[in-house]
């Protein structure tokens, strides 16, 4: 049985993958998923998070390695997280064999004003430099990520926040690690599919599109749904995921 490792983005926990994690296994039943935090976040808040993405690979092995989880993994990951595949499927080809990378930017393919759209710097400044409280965190979060979600998600949300609140400094580390990541312009040797949202609010979709131009890999678009790709339809996720891989064993 091979091993998914699901990996989120800036301040967000394994519980962030909500319905998304059996909707994958319902998808793919031969397949088990590892969901990894990053140092800062969820289960490992009270941690100092890295201040560069390649020391959030050297987390995520190790993690593996005390679950007794041994490679190869495929890796299937979102923003930040998408990150560190990238970091990882470079510097260990042998220990990922496929990576699925969602609603991702990154240096040097594409400029600041695309991997992060103007639209919304006034509104995080506010949300960073002043401070909110959970509930207005967290709503603001969820309407510049998602197109879908109801109340419920809001309040699950923000009960996560307050039972494992990332710390601003965290917060500020993981800004500063992504900030200073640049990929490999080379085409990976990993196999790599690139899920994107046309109507993502947060990251321009063009970060995707070029991405997979330069490195000529598969790319599946999502039509409406918004950045959080997973929770706004992750049962189509799970299905591009799945084909996706019949066409690649083939």
């Amino acid at each position: 049985m091979s091993t998914w490792v699901f990996l989120r983005g800036l301040t967000r926990e394994s519980r962030h993958w909500g319905d998304f994690v059996a909707q994958f296994q319902n998808a793919l039943p031969g397949h088990a998923v590892a969901l990894v935090d990053l140092p800062g976040n969820g289960s490992l808040n009270q941690q100092r998070s890295p201040r560069n993405v390649h020391d959030m690979v050297t987390h995520c092995r190790a993690e593996l390695a005390a679950r007794q989880l041994a490679p190869p993994y495929q890796v299937l990951a979102m923003s930040l997280g998408a990150m560190v595949a990238v970091a990882w499927s470079h510097a260990y080809p042998q220990e990922v064999t496929a990576q699925v990378l969602i609603n991702t930017s990154l240096r040097p393919f594409s400029p600041f004003y695309q991997r992060l759209q103007p639209k919304n710097y006034a509104t995080l400044m506010r949300l960073a430099l002043l401070g909110a409280t959970p509930e207005v965190w967290e709503r603001t979060i969820l309407h510049l990520t998602s197109h879908r979600a109801d109340e419920s998600i809001l309040v699950l949300w923000q009960a996560l926040r307050q039972e494992r609140p990332v710390s601003r400094a965290n917060a500020l580390n993981q800004l500063l690690a992504a900030a200073r990541f640049s990929a490999p312009t080379v085409k990976p040797v990993t196999p790599t599919l690139i899920l994107a949202s046309e109507q993502d609010e947060l990251v321009s979709v063009e970060c995707s599109k070029k991405l997979a131009t330069q490195w000529q890999c598969a790319m599946r678009l999502h039509p409406d749904a918004g950045h959080d790709l997973p929770l706004d339809d992750g049962r189509w996720v799970a299905e591009q995921v799945r084909q996706w891989l019949v066409e690649i064993q083939q």
